[in-house]
């Protein structure tokens, strides 16, 4: 292969990579879109249904601490990774290891919610949205 070709190769190789990075990110926006839909959608059915939001709790990366957050909602999973604010926001509630946040509590940034909660894990520990949000409004917890 002359090095014309081997240049040209790579340079298709690079736009169509660029090209695939572009259709996962605009995939994964409209699944975010449709996620913040189902959200809302969740959290003016638990208000009138009267599910009562709790105080969210974060969890140390290691998992052995909880902190306090300034949030109040839902939890989505039994382990009490990732919850919905009643803000309408996604959360996942995993922080670094800090005295401080023992002491003073912590804040948990919002995420893009994704329509499959843990998509990529291990068998068994991903959770479609819609399931998680209809298991909060029917009661079942787990605990």
């Amino acid at each position: 292969m002359s090095e014309s070709d081997a240049a040209s190769w790579r340079e298709r190789r690079r736009e169509a990579s660029i090209v695939h990075a572009d259709a996962l990110e605009r995939r994964r926006l409209a699944e975010s879109a449709r996620a913040r839909e189902l959200i809302a959608e969740f959290v003016r059915d638990a208000r009138t249904r009267g599910v009562a939001p709790v105080p969210l709790r974060a969890r140390s990366y290691d998992g052995r601490h909880r902190y306090r957050t300034p949030l109040r909602g839902w939890y989505l999973r039994r382990d009490e990774s990732v919850a919905v604010g009643t803000d309408g926001e996604f959360y996942v509630l995993s922080v670094p290891s800090s005295l401080t946040a023992a002491l003073r509590g912590t804040s948990v940034p919002p995420r893009d919610p994704p329509l499959v909660i843990g998509a990529g894990g291990k068998d068994g520990e991903s959770l479609d949205l819609p399931v998680a949000l209809t298991r909060v409004l029917e009661g079942d917890t787990g605990r």
